[in-house]
């Protein structure tokens, strides 16, 4: 823990309330972040989405939901009006009230995907650190190159995101996300598969449905549907005997679906930034096939149990899997997983990490 709490305000992604279950990797990533922070003592004031947890009595740190109009198609990639009438205006308000008040805060930690808090950073009197979750983004450049990078210092979750966003003009520290390991306890393992996360074409887990078909194995599908056109149209008419959807599953249940499954997929189709359901699966001693892609070999070099093949190989896939799936049932070899997960991606080394980045920027910021 840092020498003394401090009064931190954290800045979270507006699309999604941030609660239990949690709507992705991101929204998980920052609720576990305020929750770990609280617990150690530190004074969190949360700006975010109305529904979210941990939200402060006052009004303007409470922000309006995304709603889509009715008969809209909603996704996790676009925005409808909402965001830009209610949502974003909301944020600038919520950054005035810092701004008006800079002697109650110590720092922010800002994990918003809007630009906007990397603008005003030069004018809010509070030092930030900015977590980069995402693929370099356009705007995000161009307002910390406006701001002229006063204000704000950055993290990265990942050596691939720290060096896309390093080319771009945005140096960073790198610091990975963090599972709890309270939260993912360890399994027995079984003879079924299990993939989870969101169903997006991006994670594509119609892929990880037809490596079981091959298999001849059960497996699992849960998650919040992020597209629903997808969800129907391309994994849905898969389903069967053979591949059932548990829906979108509160932390317990999930994680209890992990722990006795034999093996988890990860099929990203894009470079994913993290990939935080390796650590999640591999925190429950389940062993993890996935696909080569953007900071998912860092997971895989850092643990045990977790294998990749080329992106988009499902015939590698298929075969990986087969030869990793008789360890899923193996008690001794599902803790010595978790046990490397444990040493390595810890909600507790997260936050004893950001705490010391809180500190350093903190002693920085007193000796200007």
């Amino acid at each position: 823990m840092s020498a003394r709490p401090l009064r931190i305000v954290v800045i979270a992604p507006l699309r999604f309330p941030i609660r239990r279950p949690h709507a992705g990797g991101l929204e998980s990533a920052v609720w576990s972040e305020v929750d770990a922070l609280r617990r150690r003592g530190h004074e969190v004031t949360f700006v975010a989405p109305e529904g979210s947890d941990f939200l402060p009595d006052a009004d303007v740190f409470r922000l309006p939901p995304v709603v889509w109009p009715e008969g809209a198609r909603p996704t996790d990639k676009t925005w409808p009006e909402s965001y830009h009438h209610d949502s974003a205006p909301a944020l600038g308000r919520a950054l005035d009230e810092i701004a008006a008040h800079p002697e109650r805060y110590d720092v922010i930690s800002n994990h918003c995907l809007d630009a906007l808090p990397l603008r005003r950073a030069p004018q809010l009197g509070v030092p930030m650190v900015t977590t980069l979750h995402t693929p370099v983004d356009g705007f995000a450049v161009a307002a910390h190159a406006a701001a002229d990078g006063a204000g704000s210092q950055f993290l990265s979750v990942s050596t691939h995101t720290k060096t896309q966003w390093d080319a771009a003009g945005v140096p960073s520290t790198l610091l990975p996300n963090g599972v709890d390991p309270r939260a993912w306890p360890l399994g027995p393992g079984g003879d079924d598969l299990v993939w989870f996360g969101r169903i997006v074409p991006e994670k594509a887990p119609h892929v990880a449905v037809e490596v079981a078909r091959r298999l001849g194995r059960r497996i699992v599908i849960a998650g919040r549907i992020g597209d629903e056109e997808y969800a129907r149209d391309t994994v849905f008419p898969r389903l069967g005997s053979h591949a059932e959807y548990a829906g979108e599953l509160a932390p317990e249940p999930l994680a209890g679906l992990v722990g006795r499954s034999g093996l988890a997929l990860a099929t990203p189709a894009w470079a994913e930034p993290f990939g935080l359901v390796g650590p999640e699966a591999l925190m429950c001693g389940t062993p993890v096939v996935g696909f080569a892609v953007g900071g998912v070999p860092e997971i895989a070099a850092a643990t045990m149990g977790m294998q990749l093949v080329a992106a988009d190989d499902v015939d590698a896939m298929t075969e990986r899997a087969a030869a990793m799936l008789p360890s899923g049932k193996d008690g001794a070899f599902r803790a010595v997983v978790r046990e490397t997960a444990e040493r390595r991606f810890s909600l507790d080394l997260r936050i004893d990490a950001l705490e010391a980045s809180f500190a350093r920027l903190l002693a920085t910021e007193s000796a200007a």
